[in-house]
């Protein structure tokens, strides 16, 4: 078809004998493949070419979580939805010609339900560990519109030229529910010579200590180490995620911590001992149940992010930086969980001294549960739609290893 004749807003795709065509509204034209959110339909229409013979008309759509576990693990699959839409049979006392174009809505569920627990409907997904054991996991959406047609020729003939699946259109969908953050990002947190930060109610600090090598200092004290973000810790995936940074001793500690501290410029941070880093942890449980006592699960950790800090004041017993986390572009969605597999994002702030038997300070380690929208937040917009466990369901310690 010539494209100047096709509708900036459909989705379009022909079957392989080119006798019918899907056609899918309120979608972008130029796109690989069509996009539905959260509580939408799918609306379009079926254009059949050459209606002789055809007895029927259906399209149908499918969701699929498939899970499994490399060397031995099983494999598991969910039906997250399915739904059909019988377009049009044929009357056999009245005999009428199947219509040339068949228009079709099909209404998407905003949930599903695992036999035990009801989930939100989650995201077009894939994940995978390499290696033994290691696991697979994705979530499959397809539309398919298939026209029926009964054999009327033999079956060598219709082997060769006539096959059943010429007559159906089938398209991956890509599912995205879209949500926002349900406050702006606040203001920055300003210093006071005395005291340091300035805290707001529109940030939460979150507390830690960095032990000190009683070793090498017998009189010195442990640092306190407070991490301030905004509250709620709900962010935008597009945007950085900003924070602020504390550290709180005696002035002689925080001078022996002083190579420890965050670099700011740009060109030695990969030299950090001090580093904020933004982690995902994808899980997967075939069995989904505990089994002696424990999960029978397997992860994997990514790091999807990174901090930059920014010196913004110190007194004569507290230093304190600000900065900014940004997030890998590749990553669109933030965690959610459905059946056995589950996404969650953290942010791990460490201090990791390179000479633990030398160093005057202990290394520390803090995880701190965030979650993710796809939108940035506007006034007056939707509140937030999260997909994951919430933030309290994820407070204590995950397991997440080492890096």
């Amino acid at each position: 078809m010539n494209a100047r004749h096709r509708l900036p807003d459909e989705f379009i795709k022909q079957s392989k004998n080119g006798c019918a065509t899907l056609r899918l509204s309120g979608q972008d034209g130029q796109a690989s493949l069509p996009v539905y959110g959260l509580g939408t339909s799918i609306q379009g229409r079926v254009d059949v070419h050459r209606t002789e013979g055809v007895t029927s008309v259906e399209v149908e759509f499918k969701g699929i979580l498939k899970l499994e576990q490399v060397a031995g693990g099983g494999t598991t699959t969910y039906k997250l939805c399915s739904g059909k839409n019988i377009l049009w049979v044929k009357d056999r006392l009245r005999d009428l010609p199947c219509p040339d174009s068949l228009r079709f809505s099909l209404s998407l569920p905003t949930t599903f339900s695992d036999g035990e627990k009801t989930f939100p409907l989650p995201p077009s997904y894939e994940a995978h560990l390499s290696g033994l054991p290691g696991f697979r996991a994705y979530i499959h959406y397809a539309l398919t519109a298939q026209v029926v047609k009964p054999d009327d020729v033999p079956n060598i003939v219709k082997s060769a030229f006539l096959r059943k699946d010429d007559w159906a259109i089938a398209t991956p969908v890509l599912y995205r529910p879209r949500s926002r953050p349900p406050a702006a990002i606040p203001p920055p947190l300003v210093t006071h010579p005395r005291h340091g930060l300035t805290e707001t109610i529109h940030w939460k600090a979150v507390t830690s200590t960095i032990p000190a090598n009683r070793s090498y200092l017998r009189n010195s004290t442990s640092i306190r180490l407070q991490l301030h973000l905004p509250t709620p810790r709900i962010f935008c995936v597009q945007q950085p995620i900003p924070f602020c940074l504390s550290f709180h001793a005696s002035s002689t500690t925080l001078a022996s911590f002083r190579p420890l501290a965050p670099f700011t410029r740009p060109s030695v941070r990969k030299m950090q001992t001090t580093r904020i880093r933004l982690m995902r942890q994808t899980s997967v449980d075939i069995c989904n149940t505990l089994m002696f006592g424990t999960k029978s699960d397997m992860w994997t950790v990514d790091c999807i992010g990174e901090a930059a800090f920014k010196h913004i004041g110190e007194g004569s017993d507290w230093l304190a930086y600000s900065g900014e986390v940004f997030i890998a572009d590749h990553i669109t969605l933030g965690g959610f969980r459905a059946g056995g597999f589950s996404v969650r994002d953290f942010l791990v702030l460490t201090v990791n001294p390179t000479d633990l038997t030398m160093s005057l300070f202990k290394e520390t380690r803090m995880v701190v549960p965030i979650q993710f929208t796809t939108d940035p937040w506007i006034e007056d917009g939707p509140g937030p739609t999260l997909y994951g466990p919430s933030l309290e369901g994820a407070s204590g310690s995950p397991e997440l290893p080492h890096q």
